[in-house]
């Protein structure tokens, strides 16, 4: 079984970006917009330039759900959006594949991160890695579960714990306190 954590390390997530920056605008932007929407990659990749671009909120209907999700944008991804749309149409695929005219696949956005976690040393990484990495840092700084539990849609609190991997640093910080 393939474990995917959240990526816990500001410092990883930094050189995650610098490398995909240099590589592909695409790929950046893809990272960029996992870790500061917490979108399922599912609901992330049907994004087209219209849903997001001049826009303060992304209002999408989830793919695994089917609910619907108004999400706010902060000012950083703002400007991240601006940017990156810039030379792009209304009717582009936010991530288009470079074969065919749809988006990339959930498999090569597997590639992608899978490729970039090796160069920094990250081995349980996954599509749902981007997501768990926004759950995680928003809940460091936040503490607040209950907010992250509704942007998430899970049902209870503890759910969105284990999601995250806060549970498993709770688990690991026991056992590192504890000894015979």
């Amino acid at each position: 079984m393939n474990i995917v954590e959240p990526i816990r390390d500001p410092g990883k997530i930094l050189k995650i970006k610098k490398l995909l920056k240099q590589r592909s605008t695409r790929d950046y932007f893809l990272f960029v917009f996992g870790i500061n929407t917490g979108l399922r990659i599912s609901d992330i990749l049907k994004l087209k330039v219209s849903d997001v671009r001049g826009r303060s909120h992304l209002s999408i209907r989830e793919e695994k759900t089917d609910s619907n999700l108004r999400l706010k944008f902060n000012d950083y991804l703002v400007e991240e959006i601006d940017e990156y749309t810039k030379e792009m149409e209304d009717k582009d695929y936010l991530f288009p594949s470079s074969k065919r005219d749809s988006p990339i696949t959930r498999v090569r956005a597997y590639q992608i991160l899978n490729g970039v976690a090796k160069q920094v040393d990250l081995t349980e990484i996954g599509t749902h890695t981007l997501r768990k990495t926004f759950g995680y840092h928003f809940y460091k700084r936040t503490k607040d579960i209950a907010i992250l539990q509704e942007i998430f849609n899970h049902n209870n609190a503890n759910d969105t714990l284990r999601y995250i991997g806060i549970h498993q640093d709770m688990l690991d910080g026991y056992m590192n306190d504890f000894h015979l």
